[in-house]
């Protein structure tokens, strides 16, 4: 029985339906956006997707994206050198940066530590992070703190505790980001791990 999806709508609704959180029925809705939108609009769109293959690396430092050998953050030279913040991913650099707190730099290690998922830590960006850090130290200034601000899952906590160990002596600080009841969250909806990391971290209202 031949398909009422000519082939080219196909590919695309299936090349869609690939991408992280787009599931079938929302990549048929936007395949037929496309068809739909202006012919500019859509091949702005091809033009961008060919872009951000072809123009974005990885920094070479951070190996947060960038345009060049090393990203905007890491050219920055208002940026405390003396603080380095650990991430997983990319979109937590852009989540951090939103707050406007951190002023520091950062690492991304492109993922977490999963046995399960036969990812280990050969697997991501921590060689590179024990080599920067074991260059500052060599180099007479090391960091004053280094945060690690994986995600609070397992495999976060997993890959927290292991470069910990190794950071040990190479630092003046490693210190964890702290995790808790979100604003405007209730408690009775809070999981038990997330209720026991909101009473750990608590402290005085009046320093």
């Amino acid at each position: 029985m031949s398909s009422p999806v000519i082939e080219p709508v196909a590919r695309l609704i299936e090349a869609l339906s690939r991408l992280p959180g787009i599931g079938p029925k929302t990549a048929q809705r936007l395949t037929f956006h496309v068809l739909r939108a202006p012919d500019s609009e859509a091949r702005q769109l091809a033009a961008a997707l060919i872009a951000v293959r072809d123009e974005v690396v990885f920094c070479e430092r951070c190996f947060n994206i960038s345009d060049a050998p090393l990203c905007p953050l890491c050219r920055d030279p208002g940026r405390d050198g003396r603080r380095l913040c650990v991430v997983e991913e990319p979109l937590d650099v852009l989540a951090l940066e939103r707050t406007g707190e951190f002023k520091g730099l950062y690492h991304v290690l492109h993922g977490a530590i999963s046995p399960i998922d036969g990812i280990g830590p050969d697997r991501l960006r921590i060689r590179e992070l024990l080599d920067r850090v074991e260059e500052a130290f060599a180099a007479g200034a090391p960091f004053e703190e280094v945060i690690l601000a994986t995600n609070p899952t397992l495999e976060g906590e997993a890959t927290a505790m292991f470069l910990d160990e190794r950071l040990d002596g190479r630092v003046g600080l490693v210190s964890r980001i702290a995790r808790g009841i979100p604003v405007g969250g209730d408690l009775e909806y809070a999981d038990e791990v997330t209720l026991i990391r909101a009473l750990q971290g608590r402290r005085a209202i009046r320093a």
